[in-house]
């Protein structure tokens, strides 16, 4: 606790020193936020429901986010903070669970920004995710890619996709993330978790050496550059199931992202790998629930057949993906605005935001008509 002096008054103004950070990350866990936000010159801040919330404590000065940053950073993370005045790392504890963080300096002063990560051992079905997404994890070989926006909750559905194929089947699964947010105890499989930067330098890195590892199983935390995405490939098309995230928001996009990756004189080989080895991809959003309680998922689920098959191939073609997706339900597939409508018919969320957060606004209002669930 400190003073300062009120410029109207003789009287010192005590200011509070704030809580500890185990108190500020224990009221996150206890609220179901997603997010603290710790920045000079404001409160702490909750991210809750998608939407951020300040608290009724006092503004942070400089020396409070310094003393946070010093209480959880990693001493092999110092040099690098030192040097680049940014860092991204893990932190734990057995009481409150685990954490991804992310420090900076804005103005010169530290800011810290601290996401809860749910554990692996929520299900699909809590999840809302739709039963043919454990389908594509039964597979024995291929690329499955989970996709969304930041903040959409792809790491909590690769942690239960997972859990699931670890809990089910006897293999080798070896994760290479950065940082590592979900632990996964061995189960029927035996999982080895590799972080960037502290167990191999790099995702290519780390995948050239897992060829070496009898994997039946990798997950990459994110296909962020060329090299990666080729080596990935390279890993499903030879009889391994490769599990990875991207930063699209459907899978006609994610398509076009990966053949980007590349030159274009590379294109139609490129197309030809991703068509035969493509499993399946899971694009989600969060919608908030109608009762305003936390948020449900939407999702478009593509499963890889002949008809997708031939739209990868043919640049032409690629556009009527969401057409394909739409038609597919003997495959388990669904497109964003059926999965919306799902929501919506159960009660889950009001039509505003089923209307807002749709592809294709009008096609929906009109199914929604013909529904008879609104009026003309």
């Amino acid at each position: 606790m400190r003073g300062k002096t009120n410029r109207f008054s003789e009287e010192p103004v005590v200011q509070e020193a704030p809580p500890s950070l185990d108190e500020l990350l224990n009221k996150l866990v206890s609220v179901e936020g997603s997010d603290l936000h710790l920045k000079v010159g404001s409160p702490p801040a909750y991210r809750i429901n998608g939407a951020l919330h300040m608290s009724n404590l006092d503004k942070l000065t400089p020396a409070h986010t310094e003393a946070f940053l010093d209480q959880i950073l990693p001493e092999r993370m110092k040099k690098e903070f030192a040097d680049t005045n940014e860092a991204d790392f893990a932190h734990g504890k057995a009481s409150l669970g685990r954490f991804r963080v992310n420090c900076f300096r804005q103005r010169g002063s530290v800011s810290i920004v601290i996401r809860a990560v749910s554990p692996a051992s929520r299900g699909f079905h809590e999840l809302g995710l739709p039963v043919g997404v454990e389908r594509l994890c039964d597979e024995p070989r291929g690329l499955v890619l989970v996709t969304g926006p930041t903040g959409s909750g792809k790491t909590t559905t690769i942690g239960a996709m997972l859990d699931h194929i670890n809990s089910n089947h006897r293999v080798n699964i070896v994760t290479l993330e950065d940082p590592i947010e979900i632990l996964h105890p061995d189960k029927q499989g035996i999982v080895s978790q590799r972080e960037v930067g502290v167990d191999t330098a790099s995702f290519e890195e780390g995948l050239r050496r897992a060829m070496r590892q009898d994997p039946d199983v990798i997950f990459i935390g994110e296909m962020r550059d060329t090299p990666t995405v080729e080596a990935a490939l390279q890993a499903a098309e030879t009889g391994h199931l490769v599990l990875s995230t991207l930063h699209t928001i459907d899978s006609s996009e994610t398509i076009h992202r990966i053949i980007d990756f590349f030159p274009p004189y590379q294109e139609r080989q490129v197309r030809q790998i991703l068509a035969s080895s493509l499993v399946g991809i899971v694009s989600q959003r969060l919608l908030p629930h109608q009762d305003g309680q936390g948020r449900v998922a939407a999702v478009e689920l593509m499963v890889n057949n002949e008809r997708v098959f031939d739209r990868i191939i043919d640049p032409d073609q690629t556009h009527t993906l969401p057409e394909v997706i739409g038609d597919g339900e003997y495959y388990g597939m669904q497109s964003f605005d059926q999965a919306i409508m799902t929501l919506y018919e159960e009660g889950q969320v009001d039509f505003q935001t089923a209307l807002a957060h749709a592809s294709e606004p009008t096609d929906f209002k009109l199914l929604a008509q013909n529904r008879g669930l609104m009026a003309s």
